[in-house]
């Protein structure tokens, strides 16, 4: 049987579409850029938008009364390890109308041997964000290995993340399918409610294809939701909406 190539993209698209987290972490994110954001959004009903701090009020304004939510990065993207600021930060970005935190682990720290220190960031913001969610960018490209990839996973889940997110897209080498399948296997191991996000240089229907196909394989049928589930891109809801409008 020969599958039709376009109905195989179009199944992607359609399951991958609720799940982004649609992002402009741009040095140049301007208010047009984020109009254009929402507006995508809005029409695709993706999960959530991903800002900088400071357009957050213009997005809980364009996003009023739609279920797309507002995340925004903390510590991001150099990892730091300024424990009040980050929490300060994270305050002030829940009063602006922001729903999801994605804050960078102090991978630096950690990968220095003070996993104490990454630890308490994390808790720190935890208790700041209160019902929020909280994802856990691990800089996963930074890390030598699958085993400090799994090490971190395991540090991020017990101090209270709700997701884990593989990178900040801002360095050298992004997501991984070997990162993906370390962080997965913790989440899955450790027996708790976590979600994963993957982030970082995901640009084409075959490479939300690779990732959905990982979780899938790794946590089983059925596990994938928004919930769950979240990928972290620009460009590729472009490509996920033409394979939409290549069946019409």
């Amino acid at each position: 049987m020969i599958l039709d190539p376009h109905a195989a993209d179009a199944a992607i698209a359609r399951r991958a579409l609720p799940l982004l987290d649609l992002t402009d972490l741009s040095d140049s994110c301007s208010d047009q850029a984020v109009d254009l954001l929402c507006a995508k959004a809005r029409a695709s009903r993706v999960a959530a938008v991903c800002v900088w701090p400071q357009h957050i009020a213009r997005c809980a304004e364009l996003l009023t009364g739609t279920p797309v939510r507002i995340a925004t990065v903390i510590n991001f993207p150099a990892g730091g390890t300024d424990i009040e600021r980050a929490a300060e930060d994270t305050a002030e970005a829940l009063d602006d109308g922001a729903h999801e935190i994605d804050l960078v682990l102090p991978y630096r720290t950690f990968l220095a041997g003070d996993a104490d220190a990454a630890s308490e960031m994390i808790e720190a913001v935890r208790e700041m964000s209160g019902r929020a969610i909280l994802k856990v960018i691990l800089e996963s490209g930074a890390m030598p290995d699958s085993a400090r990839i799994a090490e971190a996973s395991r540090l991020a889940i017990g101090a209270g993340a709700d997701f884990l997110k593989t990178s900040t897209g801002k360095s050298p080498v992004s997501a991984t399918p070997e990162a993906a399948e370390a962080m997965l296997a913790a989440i899955r191991d450790s027996g708790r409610t976590v979600g994963f996000k993957v982030s970082g240089g995901l640009r084409t229907v075959a490479d939300a294809a690779l990732y959905l196909d990982i979780a899938d394989r790794i946590m089983g049928p059925g596990w994938v939701e928004a919930k769950t589930f979240r990928i972290g891109a620009s460009s590729l809801h472009d490509a996920l909406t033409a394979s939409l409008g290549a069946r019409t």
